[in-house]
């Protein structure tokens, strides 16, 4: 078995191990674990379909976006993941301009919403195929016309859904998360580990 390690308390993989997605929050979550692994976007049409339920859509991506790399790559661990903002079944995707911005975060003001990321795991040689969904509920406090103008004039809404980051300036606006933070992030730790490492994937060093 192809045991490799990045550093040498970090997680060890039992073979090559692929990031389905270029996010800068998936990317740095999976540092932090010390394990070693290659970041290979997946260029998925990540439309919505008609009909599709919001964890339908999720899954429906996340292994999309895996199956993608995983042809190419077919002894590798592949990762792939979607996440999406819910607020009274409208998907919020992510804002292109600051109207959209504030049309979004005007919807999530004072209100509650729910987050969902689905990801999959695949190894095809050994006819690995792992999906799951995580839920989380957060809390919007009533958005003051001077913070939302403030916000928008970030940078920051306009690579994330629902248009805020929940670990960068957009906490400002959380009163409650129940459930995953690092789910609301875009990646929900926690749940891909205990995959990774009932599926061989992954051990933890001694």
């Amino acid at each position: 078995m192809d045991k490799i390690n990045d550093r040498k308390k970090g997680i060890v993989s039992s073979g090559k191990f692929i990031l389905a997605s270029a996010s800068p929050r998936r990317i740095e979550f999976l540092k932090h674990t010390g394990l070693r692994f290659e970041v290979i976007p997946s260029c998925v049409n990540e439309t919505y379909m008609n009909g599709e339920t919001p964890q339908g859509h999720v899954l429906r991506l996340s292994e999309a976006k895996a199956q993608a790399i995983a042809g190419r790559y077919p002894d590798a661990w592949v990762l792939g993941a979607d996440t999406i903002v819910i607020i009274r079944s409208e998907i919020l995707g992510k804002p292109r301009t600051s109207a959209e911005a504030k049309e979004m975060l005007g919807k999530l003001s004072g209100q509650e919403h729910r987050v969902f990321t689905g990801f999959t795991i695949i190894r095809q040689t050994t006819g690995t195929l792992v999906r799951k969904i995580v839920e989380s509920l957060v809390i919007f406090k009533e958005i003051p016309e001077n913070e939302l103008a403030w916000y928008i004039r970030s940078d920051e809404p306009y690579d994330k859904a629902g248009g805020y980051a929940v670990q960068g300036m957009g906490a400002l606006f959380i009163r409650e998360i129940h459930g995953s933070y690092t789910n609301v992030v875009g990646l929900p730790v926690c749940e891909v580990m205990e995959v990774l490492k009932s599926i061989g994937a992954i051990e933890f060093p001694k």
